[in-house]
C-alpha cells in the first residue's frame, strides 16, 4: 500500500511486482505485469476463476516510474531474490488483488477510517501530486493515461486549501 500512495500503481500491477522489477539503485520501478482474477472459460473446471499474471492491456501501461530516495529508504530491507514477489518475499506465493483489498478494507477499519477501495489510494497519489506542484503531463505519464485530460477529469481532486492557495497567487505584488 505504501508503494502505491507513492507511486500511483494499481493494485494488479501492485500484485505482480517482483523484486526485478524495482532498482535501488537507479531508484526506479518498472512496471510490466499486471495481476488479475478472471472467470474460468471451462465450465467444468473445479474452480470459477483462476489468477493470472500478464503485461498490461496496454503498452503506454509499461513504464518506468522515478522513485523518491525517502521511498527507497523504506524499502530497502525488504529487498529479497529477483524473482520473488514484492508482497510475499516468494518465488511461487502471491498475494492476489482480493486479499489485497480485504487487507485494506481491516486495515481501514482498524484505524476507524471511513471505508474506501484500493484503488482510492490511486487517486489519493494523483491529488497530492498536483498540491505538490507536479506538471500534470508528467503525472499523466507516471499514471499511464492516454491523455492529461483522463489524470485531470477522474484522478484529481482539488482541496479547498489548493484552491486557497492558488487564489492567493493573484495578490499584486504590491499590496
Amino acid at each position: 500500500m505504501f508503494l502505491c500512495l507513492y507511486t500511483g500503481i494499481r493494485i494488479g500491477e501492485l500484485c505482480a511486482l517482483q523484486w526485478k522489477n524495482i532498482s535501488l539503485s537507479e531508484n526506479a520501478i518498472k512496471i510490466e505485469h499486471t495481476m488479475q482474477r478472471l472467470q474460468s472459460e471451462d465450465p467444468k473446471a473445479l474452480q470459477k476463476t483462476r489468477i493470472i499474471v500478464t503485461e498490461p492491456k496496454s503498452y503506454a501501461a509499461l513504464r518506468t516510474i522515478p522513485l523518491p530516495e525517502f521511498v527507497i529508504d523504506v524499502i530497502k530491507p525488504f529487498a529479497s531474490s529477483p524473482n520473488t514477489y514484492v508482497l510475499s518475499g516468494k518465488c511461487k506465493k502471491i498475494v492476489e488483488p482480493r486479499i489485497m483489498q480485504n487487507r485494506f478494507k481491516a486495515y481501514l477499519a482498524e484505524g476507524k477510517i471511513e471505508e474506501a477501495n484500493f484503488h482510492s489510494l490511486r487517486h489519493t497519489f494523483a491529488t497530492r501530486c498536483i498540491e505538490a506542484g507536479f506538471d500534470v503531463k508528467t503525472l499523466s505519464e507516471i499514471l499511464c493515461h492516454s491523455s492529461v485530460k483522463i489524470t485531470l477529469d477522474k484522478y484529481v481532486h482539488s482541496s479547498m486549501k489548493l484552491k486557497r492557495s492558488n487564489m492567493e497567487k493573484l495578490k499584486p505584488a504590491s499590496v
